[in-house]
């Protein structure tokens, strides 16, 4: 199967298309936000499998993908370990193809040619509800713990005691389409008692990193930033944690959801979940790319994404084609 009919240029288009052309299911008595051709009986925000077992698949070629990223190559070496281990829990061959863009990703599994993918955080709802994706799994420590947290960073002297203090000051957001670096402060913030934009002036910094050196140096009174770049950045001794301290930090973002198709036959997402449930990331390529990672912990859209759920809609997120090519 040739890689650009998978993940052709013109996915946003067949999405828009496909999206037009979908039928309501008879007797969907609850949909949510789910496209017409997706029910939701049981009120889990994901597309149910198909009442009619003659609909449900189990291919003997599994297709799995990971997020978009700068180097595709170097990512399908990076998951040979993983996807070995796949082929042996499912006894399926599995092949690996690499996404272009995020769009291409939720059409591919939309049209049933991709079976299992890793979206990244913004994107999966529009997986959810646009290609029937449900989540299942997410890398974690061994104690469970997952994803990152958006912290407020000032500098240790500052007189910034709480979020309320931080109106008329210099606050550093990091890139309007951030999730933790700027669309996350305008969901959240409104509610501890400040309103970027209102109470002070937004300044784009350009990066989360060049957000923490800015208030480092004096350059903005605050910033919120991903905890997960802070820390690398102290690791790499790119300032010293003494000059400053958090203000706030939210609950725990999660990162990539691994999901498979809604329709694949019962048993065929149970092996599925239980490759990526028993797979050790010690001493693999994947684990050292994945620093702190251990395991694939279990989870679920419902519960895990609320807050991206929340957050996009403070900003008039729209789960539709258009709205996916804007993400």
């Amino acid at each position: 199967m040739p890689k650009d009919t998978i993940f052709g240029t013109t996915a946003l288009a067949a999405l828009a298309l496909t999206a037009s052309a979908a039928f309501a299911q008879d007797g969907c008595e609850n949909r949510g936000q789910l496209d017409e051709q997706y029910c939701d009986a049981n009120g889990d925000l994901v597309a149910d499998a198909p009442e009619d077992e003659s609909q449900l698949r189990n291919p003997d070629t599994l297709v799995f993908a990971y997020t978009p990223v700068e180097d595709p190559a170097i990512y399908e070496d990076i998951w040979t370990p993983f996807i070995e281990h796949l082929e042996e829990s499912t006894g399926k061959d599995v092949q690996f193809f690499a996404v272009q863009s995020n769009s291409a990703e939720v059409e591919a599994m939309r049209s049933g040619r991709l079976h299992i993918a890793g979206f990244s955080t913004g994107p999966t709802p529009f997986a959810v509800n646009l290609a029937g994706a449900v989540p299942f799994a997410i890398m974690g420590a061994d104690d469970g713990r997952f994803g990152y947290t958006l912290q407020v960073y000032t500098q240790a002297d500052s007189d910034i005691q709480e979020m309320a203090d931080l109106a008329g000051k210099r606050i550093a957001h990091t890139s309007p389409t951030s999730n933790s670096g700027n669309q996350a402060p305008r969901a959240l913030f409104p509610d501890l008692g400040v309103v970027p934009g209102e109470d002070y002036e937004v300044n784009y910094s350009g990066s989360h990193d060049q957000s923490m050196l800015g208030v480092v140096a004096g350059d903005y009174d605050a910033a919120p930033v991903a905890s997960e770049v802070v820390d690398r950045m102290a690791e790499r001794a790119l300032y010293d944690p003494e000059e400053v301290r958090i203000v706030w930090e939210s609950d725990p973002f999660p990162t990539t959801s691994y999901t498979y198709a809604h329709d694949l036959a019962p048993e065929l997402k149970k092996s599925i979940e239980e490759a990526f449930f028993s797979f050790d990331f010690e001493g693999t390529v994947l684990g050292e790319e994945f620093e702190g990672v251990s395991k694939f912990v279990p989870i679920t859209y419902e519960e895990q994404w609320a807050v991206i759920r929340q957050i996009q809609e403070a900003n008039g997120v729209e789960y539709t084609p258009e709205g996916l090519a804007a993400e």
